[in-house]
């Protein structure tokens, strides 16, 4: 496949840049420097620090189980300035991923025209630009996860064990920034398993035509079968090397400092606080905030309110406690759990980020009680869009060009999926971890931001749906 040259993305990345750039300098104007700062950046910010000049991540005093330390370490790192300097760097990163998004295009195989639709896709992204000045770790996650996966689409195009270790390496430190992509090495290895294996079983197909070899997905006939046998093995146990021990190391850090062996405490509280306290909830016929509350939501002293026994226990007993709580509850409503994590997903999918957006700029009027998430959970999607639409109607407005624009962005995908012959393995691994990112990211908690690791694998395929515009029968790609 011919290279694109250099200039070719200069367009989108230049374009990027401003976008991101006007926006960040909007929200300074409009709301000052705390509107770059989220729900969750204090958390990030204060361990990083005494990271970075103590030595220890702490919190308050207490090492921090919840945040692993990737993300926490680069805010403190370029927050020293100020958080204005820490939000322009985060949007520099944010154009940087619009040019992985591109490497990540040209390694699947797409064509120099696929490549740029790619890039142009993801620099007018809405929650990548949104989310590029919000000091939150997804920007950094995606660039980080998108260096693995360009990597690990190498290796299903060259086989190089070499490479594939590389993807595992970018893999872990992915998840020591989101602990959401926790179990994506295992997934990966699973689906490397039966790549190898199916890649076996397809030796016998080097009779037929090439057309029809390349149509069943015969991607590795140009290999010996022994050759096919070794990566069948090979390639799970070189992923889990690369992967594995950089996550055990920091769940032994956990476990020595606390006696908690777990990666991430805030899955167990999520798990607690947020689905078992709405499948709770759905069985007794309350509210989710309610249900909550007897839960002992949001802090200590609620919490110790609720279960007055534990204010001797130890974090790590206490995390133990809510882990196996959670998992009774959600076992004994696994049905309302099941159906509360699929409406999630469908919110992460679907959510417009316009509320975020308009919140940034200053612009939100919608009683902060009434705000989503909890609005979705308590009034189901169709009546909270009928609610904002009466209440809200700038809000509305705004979230119906994004909604416009964001079903575009899947059309386009769906008909690079069917129509552009990408590499059986590669378009797996594209819709395989977008739909991964979006089942785990359900749940009652679900916002639109966590759909920011899915629209560059979404932007991927929607590049080579757009390049393959006009042809009227499916196009080959290499």
């Amino acid at each position: 496949m011919s290279q694109p040259p250099r200039t070719a993305l200069a367009a989108p990345l230049v374009v990027a840049a401003v976008l991101r750039m006007v926006l960040w300098a909007a929200v300074l104007l409009r709301t000052g420097p705390a509107a770059l700062a989220g729900g969750d950046t204090a958390s990030y910010l204060e361990p990083g620090r005494n990271l970075l000049l103590h030595g220890v991540f702490r919190t308050a005093g207490l090492p921090e189980i919840g945040r692993p330390p990737g993300y926490p370490l680069f805010l403190a790192l370029t927050s020293v300035a100020g958080l204005e300097l820490a939000a322009l760097l985060q949007v520099a990163l944010s154009v940087l991923n619009v040019w992985l998004v591109a490497r990540l295009a040209r390694s699947a195989g797409l064509s120099e025209r696929g490549v740029r639709c790619a890039a142009w896709l993801m620099a007018l992204e809405p929650v990548a630009c949104i989310y590029s000045v919000r000091l939150l770790s997804e920007t950094l996650f995606c660039a980080v996860l998108l260096a693995s996966m360009e990597r690990m689409a190498c290796f299903l195009r060259s086989r190089s064990l070499q490479t594939l270790a590389g993807s595992g390496v970018s893999l872990a430190a992915a998840v020591l920034v989101r602990p959401a992509a926790y179990y994506l090495p295992g997934v990966w290895a699973v689906g490397l398993f039966f790549w190898g294996w199916r890649s076996r079983s397809l030796h016998r197909l080097q009779k037929l035509p090439l057309s029809l070899q390349q149509g069943l997905g015969a991607t590795m006939l140009d290999l010996p079968i022994e050759s096919r046998r070794r990566l069948t093995w090979k390639a799970p146990a070189v992923l889990l090397l690369a992967t594995l021990p950089l996550l055990a190391a920091w769940q032994l850090r956990n476990w020595f400092e606390t006696g908690f062996g777990g990666f991430s405490s805030i899955a167990i509280r999520n798990a607690y606080f947020y689905s078992a306290a709405e499948a709770q909830a759905q069985a007794d016929g309350v509210s989710f905030a309610q249900q909550q509350r007897v839960f002992g939501y949001p802090d200590e002293a609620a919490y110790l309110r609720s279960h007055p026994e534990q204010a001797g226990w130890s974090e790590a007993a206490r995390l133990r406690f809510l882990q196996s709580e959670g998992r009774r509850i959600l076992a004994a409503h696994w049905e309302s759990a099941v159906r509360t994590q699929l409406e999630g997903s469908a919110v992460v999918a679907f959510s417009p980020c316009a509320a975020e957006l308009l919140e940034m700029l200053g612009y939100n009027t919608t009683p902060a009680p009434a705000r989503v998430p909890a609005r979705v959970v308590d009034q189901g999607p169709l009546r909270a869009a009928v609610s904002i639409l009466h209440s809200d109607p700038l809000r509305a407005t705004v979230m119906a060009l994004f909604e416009a624009g964001l079903l575009g962005y899947y059309l386009l995908a769906a008909r690079g999926a069917m129509r552009v012959r990408l590499s059986g393995a590669v378009k797996a691994l594209l819709i395989g971890t977008a739909l991964y990112f979006l089942v785990i990211s359900g749940g009652v908690q679900a916002v639109a931001r966590f759909r920011m690791p899915v629209m560059p694998l979404v932007c991927v395929l929607a590049g080579a749906g757009l390049a393959s515009r006009g042809q009227q029968t499916p196009i080959e790609i290499a």
